[in-house]
Protein backbone atom coordinates (compact mmCIF):
# COMPACT_ATOMS: atom_id res chain seq x y z
CA UNK A 1 0.00 0.00 0.00
CA UNK A 2 1.26 3.27 -0.67
CA UNK A 3 1.96 5.74 1.63
CA UNK A 4 -0.89 8.41 -0.04
CA UNK A 5 -3.20 5.26 0.59
CA UNK A 6 -2.58 4.77 4.01
CA UNK A 7 -2.66 8.08 4.69
CA UNK A 8 -6.24 8.17 3.15
CA UNK A 9 -6.96 4.94 5.17
CA UNK A 10 -5.69 6.94 8.80
CA UNK A 11 -7.77 9.48 7.27
CA UNK A 12 -10.92 7.44 6.99
CA UNK A 13 -10.77 6.08 10.50
CA UNK A 14 -10.52 9.92 11.86
CA UNK A 15 -13.26 10.41 10.03
CA UNK A 16 -15.84 8.37 11.86
CA UNK A 17 -13.66 9.70 15.10
CA UNK A 18 -14.86 13.09 13.90
CA UNK A 19 -18.10 12.36 12.60
CA UNK A 20 -19.09 11.32 16.09
CA UNK A 21 -19.24 15.00 17.32
CA UNK A 22 -21.92 16.27 15.13
CA UNK A 23 -24.01 13.00 13.63
CA UNK A 24 -25.88 12.76 16.80
CA UNK A 25 -26.73 16.17 16.92
CA UNK A 26 -29.62 15.71 14.20
CA UNK A 27 -30.65 12.87 16.61
CA UNK A 28 -31.29 14.56 19.41
CA UNK A 29 -35.10 15.00 19.58
CA UNK A 30 -35.35 11.58 18.68
CA UNK A 31 -33.13 10.57 21.48
CA UNK A 32 -35.32 12.96 24.29
CA UNK A 33 -38.45 11.05 22.41
CA UNK A 34 -37.02 7.72 23.43
CA UNK A 35 -35.35 8.04 26.01
CA UNK A 36 -36.36 11.24 27.97
CA UNK A 37 -34.47 13.76 29.54
CA UNK A 38 -34.02 17.27 30.07
CA UNK A 39 -32.46 19.80 27.67
CA UNK A 40 -29.15 19.62 30.18
CA UNK A 41 -29.53 15.21 29.29
CA UNK A 42 -29.33 16.29 25.27
CA UNK A 43 -26.43 18.28 25.81
CA UNK A 44 -24.79 15.72 27.34
CA UNK A 45 -25.44 12.88 24.85
CA UNK A 46 -23.53 14.75 23.12
CA UNK A 47 -20.90 16.78 25.42
CA UNK A 48 -20.61 12.87 26.78
CA UNK A 49 -18.78 11.80 24.06
CA UNK A 50 -16.48 15.47 23.29
CA UNK A 51 -15.46 15.75 26.81
CA UNK A 52 -13.83 12.34 27.43
CA UNK A 53 -12.42 13.08 23.58
CA UNK A 54 -11.15 16.51 24.88
CA UNK A 55 -9.61 15.29 27.77
CA UNK A 56 -8.18 12.21 27.02
CA UNK A 57 -6.43 13.71 24.02
CA UNK A 58 -3.39 14.79 25.68
CA UNK A 59 -2.87 11.11 27.56
CA UNK A 60 -3.76 9.93 23.61
CA UNK A 61 -1.09 11.74 22.10
CA UNK A 62 1.28 10.77 24.71
CA UNK A 63 0.69 6.83 24.59
CA UNK A 64 1.24 7.23 20.82
CA UNK A 65 4.69 8.65 21.59
CA UNK A 66 5.28 6.44 23.98
CA UNK A 67 4.37 2.75 22.90
CA UNK A 68 4.79 3.42 18.99
CA UNK A 69 2.10 5.22 17.14
CA UNK A 70 0.75 2.49 14.93
CA UNK A 71 0.16 0.04 17.66
CA UNK A 72 -1.66 2.93 19.65
CA UNK A 73 -4.04 3.56 16.44
CA UNK A 74 -4.79 -0.02 16.02
CA UNK A 75 -6.36 -0.48 19.41
CA UNK A 76 -7.70 3.15 19.48
CA UNK A 77 -9.99 2.20 16.06
CA UNK A 78 -10.82 -1.14 17.39
CA UNK A 79 -11.96 -0.01 20.58
CA UNK A 80 -14.29 2.56 18.69
CA UNK A 81 -15.80 -0.02 16.68
CA UNK A 82 -16.47 -2.16 19.55
CA UNK A 83 -18.23 0.70 21.61
CA UNK A 84 -20.11 2.13 18.80
CA UNK A 85 -21.74 -1.22 18.40
CA UNK A 86 -23.12 -1.41 22.22
CA UNK A 87 -24.42 2.55 22.21
CA UNK A 88 -26.68 1.43 19.46
CA UNK A 89 -29.12 -0.70 22.05
CA UNK A 90 -28.37 1.57 24.82
CA UNK A 91 -31.48 0.91 27.03
CA UNK A 92 -31.31 4.71 28.75
CA UNK A 93 -30.27 8.01 28.51
CA UNK A 94 -27.39 7.75 31.30
CA UNK A 95 -26.04 4.12 29.88
CA UNK A 96 -25.89 6.15 26.29
CA UNK A 97 -23.51 9.03 28.16
CA UNK A 98 -21.18 6.48 29.71
CA UNK A 99 -20.67 4.57 26.67
CA UNK A 100 -20.06 7.58 24.64
CA UNK A 101 -17.77 8.87 27.00
CA UNK A 102 -15.81 5.65 26.50
CA UNK A 103 -16.30 6.31 23.02
CA UNK A 104 -14.74 9.49 23.46
CA UNK A 105 -11.04 8.02 25.11
CA UNK A 106 -10.62 5.44 22.14
CA UNK A 107 -11.02 8.35 19.18
CA UNK A 108 -8.67 10.15 21.76
CA UNK A 109 -6.06 6.95 20.91
CA UNK A 110 -7.30 6.99 17.22
CA UNK A 111 -6.69 10.72 16.90
CA UNK A 112 -2.80 10.48 18.88
CA UNK A 113 -2.12 7.39 16.67
CA UNK A 114 -3.00 8.67 13.30
CA UNK A 115 -1.27 11.86 13.72
CA UNK A 116 2.05 10.06 14.69
CA UNK A 117 1.29 7.58 11.42
CA UNK A 118 0.97 10.85 9.53
CA UNK A 119 4.30 12.59 10.81
CA UNK A 120 6.36 8.69 10.70
CA UNK A 121 4.89 8.26 6.78
CA UNK A 122 5.67 11.83 5.60
CA UNK A 123 9.23 12.93 7.57
CA UNK A 124 9.83 16.22 5.10
CA UNK A 125 7.01 19.29 6.15
CA UNK A 126 5.76 20.31 2.34
CA UNK A 127 4.61 16.18 2.10
CA UNK A 128 3.09 16.50 5.19
CA UNK A 129 1.65 19.70 5.02
CA UNK A 130 -0.30 18.13 1.81
CA UNK A 131 -1.02 14.74 3.64
CA UNK A 132 -2.59 17.14 6.42
CA UNK A 133 -4.40 18.65 3.31
CA UNK A 134 -5.95 15.16 2.86
CA UNK A 135 -6.73 14.01 6.23
CA UNK A 136 -8.46 17.34 7.14
CA UNK A 137 -10.47 17.14 4.38
CA UNK A 138 -11.31 13.96 4.97
CA UNK A 139 -12.40 14.81 8.95
CA UNK A 140 -13.76 18.22 7.73
CA UNK A 141 -16.27 16.47 5.55
CA UNK A 142 -17.05 14.08 8.78
CA UNK A 143 -17.87 17.27 10.80
CA UNK A 144 -19.92 18.70 7.82
CA UNK A 145 -21.69 15.52 6.69
CA UNK A 146 -22.59 14.84 10.34
CA UNK A 147 -26.29 16.59 10.42
CA UNK A 148 -26.70 14.98 6.63
CA UNK A 149 -26.31 11.47 7.50
CA UNK A 150 -27.50 12.03 10.93
CA UNK A 151 -30.82 13.29 9.75
CA UNK A 152 -30.76 10.02 6.96
CA UNK A 153 -30.28 7.74 9.29
CA UNK A 154 -32.41 8.77 11.85
CA UNK A 155 -35.85 8.87 9.27
CA UNK A 156 -34.46 5.64 8.45
CA UNK A 157 -33.76 3.39 11.81
CA UNK A 158 -33.58 6.30 14.73
CA UNK A 159 -31.14 7.60 16.75
CA UNK A 160 -29.50 4.19 16.69
CA UNK A 161 -29.02 3.53 13.29
CA UNK A 162 -26.11 6.56 13.54
CA UNK A 163 -24.29 4.00 15.74
CA UNK A 164 -24.01 1.26 13.20
CA UNK A 165 -22.22 2.78 10.27
CA UNK A 166 -19.14 2.83 12.68
CA UNK A 167 -17.85 -0.53 12.54
CA UNK A 168 -17.83 -1.25 8.99
CA UNK A 169 -15.34 1.82 8.80
CA UNK A 170 -13.88 1.17 11.94
CA UNK A 171 -12.64 -1.98 9.66
CA UNK A 172 -11.68 -0.12 6.75
CA UNK A 173 -9.51 2.26 8.78
CA UNK A 174 -7.71 -0.70 10.44
CA UNK A 175 -5.90 -1.11 6.88
CA UNK A 176 -4.43 1.57 6.82
CA UNK A 177 -1.90 0.24 9.61
CA UNK A 178 -1.47 -3.31 8.18
CA UNK A 179 1.94 -4.49 8.39
CA UNK A 180 3.47 -0.37 9.58
CA UNK A 181 5.77 -0.68 12.48
CA UNK A 182 6.16 2.24 15.10
CA UNK A 183 9.25 2.43 17.62
CA UNK A 184 8.45 3.34 20.76
CA UNK A 185 9.71 5.94 22.34
CA UNK A 186 11.18 7.47 25.64
CA UNK A 187 8.78 10.24 26.93
CA UNK A 188 7.15 9.09 30.01
CA UNK A 189 3.62 9.78 30.94
CA UNK A 190 2.26 11.75 34.34
CA UNK A 191 -0.38 9.95 34.76
CA UNK A 192 -1.50 12.68 37.72
CA UNK A 193 -1.23 15.19 35.46
CA UNK A 194 -3.57 13.50 32.67
CA UNK A 195 -6.15 12.43 35.42
CA UNK A 196 -6.33 16.69 36.96
CA UNK A 197 -6.98 17.81 33.15
CA UNK A 198 -9.59 14.86 32.91
CA UNK A 199 -11.53 16.77 36.34
CA UNK A 200 -11.32 20.15 34.90
CA UNK A 201 -12.58 19.69 31.89
CA UNK A 202 -15.68 17.47 33.24
CA UNK A 203 -16.49 19.52 36.13
CA UNK A 204 -15.82 23.04 33.75
CA UNK A 205 -18.72 21.62 31.10
CA UNK A 206 -20.96 20.46 34.04
CA UNK A 207 -21.09 23.86 35.64
CA UNK A 208 -21.62 25.66 32.24
CA UNK A 209 -24.28 23.17 31.03
CA UNK A 210 -25.70 22.76 34.47
CA UNK A 211 -25.26 26.66 35.67
CA UNK A 212 -23.94 25.21 38.94
CA UNK A 213 -22.01 27.76 40.54
CA UNK A 214 -20.57 24.79 42.83
CA UNK A 215 -19.32 23.12 39.99
CA UNK A 216 -17.49 26.02 39.17
CA UNK A 217 -15.45 26.31 42.35
CA UNK A 218 -14.61 22.62 41.48
CA UNK A 219 -13.62 23.23 38.10
CA UNK A 220 -11.13 26.36 39.04
CA UNK A 221 -9.76 23.89 41.90
CA UNK A 222 -8.97 21.18 39.76
CA UNK A 223 -7.39 23.52 37.00
CA UNK A 224 -5.52 25.04 39.82
CA UNK A 225 -4.20 21.18 40.82
CA UNK A 226 -3.47 20.80 36.98
CA UNK A 227 -1.26 23.62 37.29
CA UNK A 228 1.18 22.56 40.00
CA UNK A 229 0.81 19.24 39.10
CA UNK A 230 2.22 19.87 35.87
CA UNK A 231 4.85 22.59 36.82
CA UNK A 232 6.24 20.00 39.00
CA UNK A 233 6.06 17.40 36.46
CA UNK A 234 9.55 15.78 35.52
CA UNK A 235 7.03 14.77 31.93
CA UNK A 236 4.73 17.26 31.49
CA UNK A 237 1.33 17.09 29.27
CA UNK A 238 2.45 20.19 26.92
CA UNK A 239 5.98 20.44 26.50
CA UNK A 240 7.42 23.85 27.37
CA UNK A 241 8.61 24.54 24.05
CA UNK A 242 5.57 23.22 22.25
CA UNK A 243 3.42 25.94 24.66
CA UNK A 244 5.47 28.54 23.81
CA UNK A 245 5.38 28.08 20.19
CA UNK A 246 1.80 27.12 19.69
CA UNK A 247 -0.22 29.16 22.21
CA UNK A 248 -2.06 30.78 19.67
CA UNK A 249 -3.01 28.03 17.74
CA UNK A 250 -4.50 26.72 20.50
CA UNK A 251 -6.49 29.53 21.00
CA UNK A 252 -7.45 29.84 17.46
CA UNK A 253 -8.56 26.10 17.72
CA UNK A 254 -10.56 26.63 20.57
CA UNK A 255 -12.80 29.50 19.48
CA UNK A 256 -13.28 28.07 15.79
CA UNK A 257 -14.72 24.89 17.77
CA UNK A 258 -16.54 27.19 20.23
CA UNK A 259 -18.06 28.64 17.19
CA UNK A 260 -18.76 25.78 15.16
CA UNK A 261 -20.18 23.68 17.56
CA UNK A 262 -22.35 25.44 19.44
CA UNK A 263 -23.96 27.67 16.46
CA UNK A 264 -24.52 23.78 14.92
CA UNK A 265 -26.39 23.29 18.06
CA UNK A 266 -27.93 26.17 17.89
CA UNK A 267 -28.92 25.85 13.99
CA UNK A 268 -29.89 22.57 14.75
CA UNK A 269 -32.61 22.77 17.37
CA UNK A 270 -33.80 25.64 15.39
CA UNK A 271 -34.18 24.24 11.90
CA UNK A 272 -36.27 20.68 13.84
CA UNK A 273 -38.03 23.08 16.38
CA UNK A 274 -38.71 26.65 15.18
CA UNK A 275 -39.39 25.91 11.39
CA UNK A 276 -40.53 22.16 12.46
CA UNK A 277 -38.45 20.47 9.78
CA UNK A 278 -37.92 16.77 9.38
CA UNK A 279 -34.57 14.93 10.40
CA UNK A 280 -33.41 14.55 6.79
CA UNK A 281 -34.60 18.09 5.96
CA UNK A 282 -32.64 20.03 8.88
CA UNK A 283 -29.73 17.62 7.89
CA UNK A 284 -29.86 18.91 4.28
CA UNK A 285 -30.07 21.99 5.10
CA UNK A 286 -26.01 22.01 6.34
CA UNK A 287 -25.24 20.95 2.64
CA UNK A 288 -23.36 24.21 1.83
CA UNK A 289 -21.24 23.87 4.99
CA UNK A 290 -20.15 20.81 3.54
CA UNK A 291 -18.70 21.03 0.31
CA UNK A 292 -16.07 23.45 1.29
CA UNK A 293 -14.98 21.51 4.27
CA UNK A 294 -14.76 18.35 1.79
CA UNK A 295 -13.00 20.03 -0.89
CA UNK A 296 -10.95 23.42 -0.01
CA UNK A 297 -8.51 21.26 3.05
CA UNK A 298 -6.60 20.13 -0.38
CA UNK A 299 -5.83 23.62 -1.16
CA UNK A 300 -5.15 24.22 2.26
CA UNK A 301 -2.38 21.77 2.45
CA UNK A 302 -1.00 23.23 -0.78
CA UNK A 303 -1.02 26.83 0.44
CA UNK A 304 -0.16 25.43 4.40
CA UNK A 305 3.42 23.97 2.38
CA UNK A 306 4.40 26.81 0.21
CA UNK A 307 3.54 29.76 2.79
CA UNK A 308 3.45 28.05 6.17
CA UNK A 309 0.34 28.42 8.34
CA UNK A 310 -0.41 31.68 9.34
CA UNK A 311 -2.19 33.34 6.55
CA UNK A 312 -4.88 30.16 6.07
CA UNK A 313 -5.48 30.51 9.87
CA UNK A 314 -5.97 34.27 9.97
CA UNK A 315 -8.15 34.40 6.87
CA UNK A 316 -10.21 31.23 8.15
CA UNK A 317 -11.06 32.92 11.07
CA UNK A 318 -12.38 36.03 8.97
CA UNK A 319 -14.46 34.25 7.14
CA UNK A 320 -15.68 32.03 10.16
CA UNK A 321 -17.05 35.27 11.93
CA UNK A 322 -18.32 36.65 8.38
CA UNK A 323 -20.41 33.60 7.77
CA UNK A 324 -22.02 33.32 11.51
CA UNK A 325 -22.82 36.67 11.46
CA UNK A 326 -24.50 36.40 7.89
CA UNK A 327 -26.64 33.40 9.80
CA UNK A 328 -27.43 35.77 12.48
CA UNK A 329 -28.35 38.67 10.41
CA UNK A 330 -29.62 37.65 7.16
CA UNK A 331 -32.22 34.72 5.88
CA UNK A 332 -29.66 33.50 3.65
CA UNK A 333 -28.63 30.69 5.57
CA UNK A 334 -27.31 28.90 2.65
CA UNK A 335 -24.77 31.39 1.19
CA UNK A 336 -23.65 31.85 5.27
CA UNK A 337 -23.00 28.37 5.92
CA UNK A 338 -20.75 28.30 2.66
CA UNK A 339 -18.76 31.47 3.82
CA UNK A 340 -18.28 29.80 7.47
CA UNK A 341 -17.10 26.26 5.59
CA UNK A 342 -14.59 28.21 3.54
CA UNK A 343 -13.50 29.36 6.90
CA UNK A 344 -13.54 26.25 8.85
CA UNK A 345 -11.52 24.71 5.48
CA UNK A 346 -8.53 27.09 5.91
CA UNK A 347 -8.51 27.00 9.47
CA UNK A 348 -8.24 23.54 10.77
CA UNK A 349 -6.06 21.77 7.97
CA UNK A 350 -3.41 24.78 8.94
CA UNK A 351 -3.56 24.49 12.36
CA UNK A 352 -2.98 20.74 12.99
CA UNK A 353 -0.01 21.32 10.65
CA UNK A 354 1.34 24.34 11.84
CA UNK A 355 1.65 22.75 15.39
CA UNK A 356 2.97 19.19 14.14
CA UNK A 357 5.67 21.39 12.74
CA UNK A 358 6.30 23.40 15.42
CA UNK A 359 6.81 20.27 17.80
CA UNK A 360 9.69 18.96 19.24
CA UNK A 361 10.94 15.74 17.82
CA UNK A 362 9.68 12.67 19.21
CA UNK A 363 6.34 14.51 20.34
CA UNK A 364 3.69 14.87 16.83
CA UNK A 365 1.42 12.93 18.71
CA UNK A 366 1.83 15.24 21.59
CA UNK A 367 1.26 18.05 19.49
CA UNK A 368 -1.26 16.93 18.32
CA UNK A 369 -3.27 16.41 21.31
CA UNK A 370 -2.80 19.51 22.30
CA UNK A 371 -4.15 21.10 19.36
CA UNK A 372 -7.28 18.65 19.58
CA UNK A 373 -8.02 18.98 23.16
CA UNK A 374 -8.23 22.95 22.54
CA UNK A 375 -10.80 22.30 19.92
CA UNK A 376 -12.90 19.84 21.94
CA UNK A 377 -12.75 22.02 24.78
CA UNK A 378 -13.81 24.80 22.80
CA UNK A 379 -16.75 22.58 20.89
CA UNK A 380 -17.59 21.33 24.41
CA UNK A 381 -18.36 24.95 25.81
CA UNK A 382 -19.56 26.07 22.76
CA UNK A 383 -22.44 23.41 22.88
CA UNK A 384 -22.87 24.74 26.91
CA UNK A 385 -22.99 28.29 26.47
CA UNK A 386 -23.68 29.63 23.54
CA UNK A 387 -27.37 28.08 23.70
CA UNK A 388 -28.06 30.74 27.09
CA UNK A 389 -27.10 33.72 24.74
CA UNK A 390 -30.32 35.38 23.03
CA UNK A 391 -27.83 35.97 19.57
CA UNK A 392 -25.67 32.99 20.03
CA UNK A 393 -24.48 33.20 16.28
CA UNK A 394 -23.89 37.16 16.49
CA UNK A 395 -21.56 36.22 19.62
CA UNK A 396 -19.96 33.37 17.91
CA UNK A 397 -18.96 35.67 14.96
CA UNK A 398 -17.72 38.38 17.37
CA UNK A 399 -15.33 36.47 19.08
CA UNK A 400 -13.82 34.56 15.87
CA UNK A 401 -13.13 38.03 14.52
CA UNK A 402 -11.61 39.31 17.96
CA UNK A 403 -9.54 35.57 17.79
CA UNK A 404 -8.35 35.98 14.05
CA UNK A 405 -6.91 39.80 15.15
CA UNK A 406 -5.30 38.19 18.13
CA UNK A 407 -4.02 35.56 16.14
CA UNK A 408 -1.79 37.75 14.02
CA UNK A 409 -0.87 39.63 16.34
CA UNK A 410 0.27 36.52 18.46
CA UNK A 411 1.66 34.02 15.96
CA UNK A 412 4.76 36.01 14.76
CA UNK A 413 5.64 37.00 18.52
CA UNK A 414 5.53 33.29 19.53
CA UNK A 415 7.42 32.27 16.81
CA UNK A 416 10.47 34.14 17.51
CA UNK A 417 10.29 33.57 21.83
CA UNK A 418 10.08 29.55 20.33
CA UNK A 419 12.75 30.29 18.17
Amino acid sequence: MTSRLRSLSLALAYFLVLLDTTVLTIALPDIRATLGGSLAGQQWAVNGYTVAFAASLLVGGAVADRYGAARVFRVGVAAFGLLSALCAPAPALGALVALRALLGVAGALCLGGSLGLIAQLHPRPQERARAMGVWAAMTGSALALGPILGGLLVDVGGWRATFLINPPLAALGLLGARGVVSPRGLRRIDWAVQASACAFLASLAQAVTGRSPLLGVVAAAALVAFVAVERRSQAPALPGGLLRAAWPELVAGAVANFAFSGALFVLTLTLQEGRHLAPVAAGLAFLPLTLPMTVNPLLTGRLVARYGARAPITGGLVLLAAGLAGAARTDLLGPSLVVTGLGLSFCFPALLAGVVAAAPPGTAGTAGGAVNAARQVGATLGVAVLGGFGDPLLVAAGLAAVTAVVYAAGSARARAAAG
